[in-house]
Formats: C-alpha cells, sequence, structure tokens
C-alpha cells in the first residue's frame, strides 16, 4: 500500500502551480494536469517495485531512505523520496526536481 505524508501534496500543488506560470513557455490546464497524474501513477505503484533504490544525496536522506527517479523528459527527473516498512508498505514523503537536487 501507498501512503502520502500531507507534504507531498503541497509539493505536487507547488509543481502545478509552477508549471501553470512558467514563462518559458504557456502550457493548458489539461496538460498540467495529466502531468501532475502522471507523476502521482508513478507514486501509486512505487509498492509493486521489485527493486527500490537507496536514496544517495543528503538531500534525498533528510526526506527518507529509499528514491525514485522519474526521468520525465531529458532535461527533468523527479525524484520521489520514500521509507519502506517491513510489510511492503510505501510512506511518500518529498517530491522533488533535478533542479533542487544539489
Amino acid at each position: 500500500m501507498v501512503f502520502y505524508n500531507t507534504s507531498v501534496r503541497f509539493d505536487l500543488d507547488k509543481i502545478r502551480i509552477g508549471l501553470l506560470n512558467w514563462e518559458k513557455i504557456i502550457l493548458t490546464e489539461e496538460f498540467v494536469t495529466n502531468y501532475i497524474h502522471d507523476i502521482q501513477n508513478i507514486c501509486d505503484n512505487l509498492d509493486t517495485k521489485f527493486y527500490h533504490a537507496s536514496a544517495v544525496y543528503p538531500i534525498h536522506k533528510l526526506y527518507g531512505s529509499k528514491v525514485y527517479p522519474y526521468k520525465r523528459n531529458k532535461q527533468t527527473t523527479w525524484y520521489i523520496i520514500y521509507n519502506l516498512d517491513k510489510h511492503g508498505n510505501v510512506f511518500i514523503n518529498k517530491i522533488m526536481s533535478n533542479y533542487q537536487t544539489k
């Protein structure tokens, strides 16, 4: 089962707002909704993954011990940071982009 930390909803809202207000290109509401939906689909299926990569970056380790990199395009990777319990339940704590990862 997959559980979302309350802060993840804020992360998704910030992603939505950022995409809708992006000055480089105008994106439609439909495109942005589908973009967010794609990220949520990845999150919702993390409990079915056979392999769970360990977090490497120090900033990721602040939010969890596991990370799933979702490469959206050649410039953008979304890192879904989470913990697992002994039953395989996923607890998502943070979603951040490669632009926030140092």
